[in-house]
């Protein structure tokens, strides 16, 4: 069993490169599937869950060949299935793109109920309703996601629910399709806008990507033959941000929109932390105790979901009480048990979690419960007097690349340990 031992109390120095985001690789991979021909990706998060990704199209027929650590080059001439292998689809909650990529290309498509970090209930009826206005059959049974059209033509469809994952995958159903869809109500992610690029570098005819009404002209086919760059990761750039916060450090962060991480960057400055941004890095620092601050994570452009447990670090060392209310995920406060561990004063009931700042964590063994609470451990960790030591790592591999290393080299005295069982 591998663990991370952390030995804080640590101030992070220096500067750290932001790798691709996770969140847009994770839906252009399967977004190759609509290219009947070869594509080459770069500037992809060197992850678990894009190497699972890849495994998958080789699985349906791709030729997937790895040029650097973070460049693919994918030939989707010869898909020969439209059954994803269950048993991997199962582990990763981003597998479902694969239904709308598959029934885009090949008019069906199975794969196994998404799995990944359990924060609650996360339905997929949005997909569905999305899948069956343009013309498919959809069943659920047994584990399994079916769906299956003569035809996909393309109509209006407006969202219930603000929903990224859903957004993305009527946008990858409907790029073939006959007609024009028109996406109402749709999600404006930093991802979804690099999907939409993505598809039309490769022939697609996408519009409105990042405003609340998508409109995709379905074209007959997309030749690929071009060279894509996945863009910056909005998430890992604001985990570190909010580490030099939490340490009272001082980094510079490059390769990064400053204008995805504004709303992170508000409540920095809200709370005492100080921002400067120039170009595609940002430099981030505090030197003395922070702010409380009241917080709602919001769909994009307000305070992320996936942002919610670092911050939460943070105002568990600020003065004052703060308050979260999370309005994504039913289950996205477990990691606050974890920090009580540590010294932490929280109290989380349902949606809501109240932070009493404490003067000072302290080092403790805790578990990670899903990927962003690994991200937040770790920051703990840096910030609290003592070792500590972080299990169930595979969620934190899932999303981040190289982590302990990008933070040993800001001066962090982590590392992987492997403990016997």
């Amino acid at each position: 069993m591998e663990k991370l031992v952390i030995t804080g109390k640590t101030p992070l120095k220096g500067e750290v490169i932001i790798s691709g985001a996770k969140n847009a690789a994770v839906a252009i991979i399967p977004a190759t599937l609509l290219i009947n021909g070869v594509c080459t990706i770069d500037n992809l998060p060197n992850i678990s869950d894009v190497k699972l990704y890849c495994d998958i199209l080789k699985d349906l027929g791709s030729k997937v060949d790895w040029i650097t650590d973070h460049k693919v080059v994918i030939d989707n001439t010869n898909i020969t299935s439209s059954v994803a292998p269950l048993e991997v689809t199962r582990k990763f909650r981003a597998s479902y793109y694969l239904i709308g990529a598959l029934l885009g290309r090949c008019k069906e498509a199975q794969v196994g109920i998404p799995g990944g970090c359990n924060l609650g209930a996360r339905p997929i009826d949005q997909h569905i309703k999305g899948f069956e206005a343009l013309g498919a059959e959809v069943e659920v049974s047994q584990g399994n996601i079916t769906a299956k059209a003569n035809v996909l033509n393309g109509t209006t469809i407006y969202m219930d629910v603000v929903s990224v994952g859903a957004t993305i995958n009527i946008m990858l159903a409907s790029v073939l399709a006959e007609g024009t869809t028109v996406i109402e109500s749709a999600a404006k992610e930093p991802h979804i806008v690099d999907v939409a690029n993505f598809l039309n570098t490769m022939g697609a005819d996408i519009r409105g990507a990042g405003t609340d009404v998508i409109k995709v002209k379905g074209v007959k086919e997309l030749k690929g033959n071009a060279e894509y760059s996945v863009v910056p990761d909005q998430i890992e750039a604001g985990t570190f941000m909010l580490a030099a916060v939490a340490s009272k450090g001082d980094i510079i962060i490059k390769n990064c929109i400053t204008k995805h991480l504004e709303c992170v960057a508000a409540k920095i400055t809200e709370i005492g932390g100080k921002i400067d941004a120039n170009g595609d890095h940002l430099r981030v620092w505090c030197d003395k105790r922070t702010k409380k601050a009241n917080i709602k994570t919001l769909p994009y452009p307000g305070f992320p979901t996936d942002l919610q447990p670092q911050i939460g670090v943070v105002l568990s060392l600020s003065k004052g009480t703060s308050i979260i209310n999370e309005s994504i995920w039913e289950s996205r406060f477990q990691y606050t048990d974890e920090l009580r561990k540590m010294g932490a004063n929280i109290t989380a009931q349902g949606k809501t979690a109240v932070f009493e700042g404490v003067d000072e964590l302290y080092g403790a063994p805790v578990s990670a419960t899903d990927l962003r609470a690994g991200a937040a451990l770790i920051i703990a960790g840096i910030a609290a007097n003592g070792t500590t030591e972080i299990y169930n790592l595979k969620h934190i591999d899932r999303g981040y690349e190289n982590i302990e290393e990008k933070f040993r080299k800001l001066g962090a005295k982590i590392e992987r340990v492997q403990e016997e069982e």
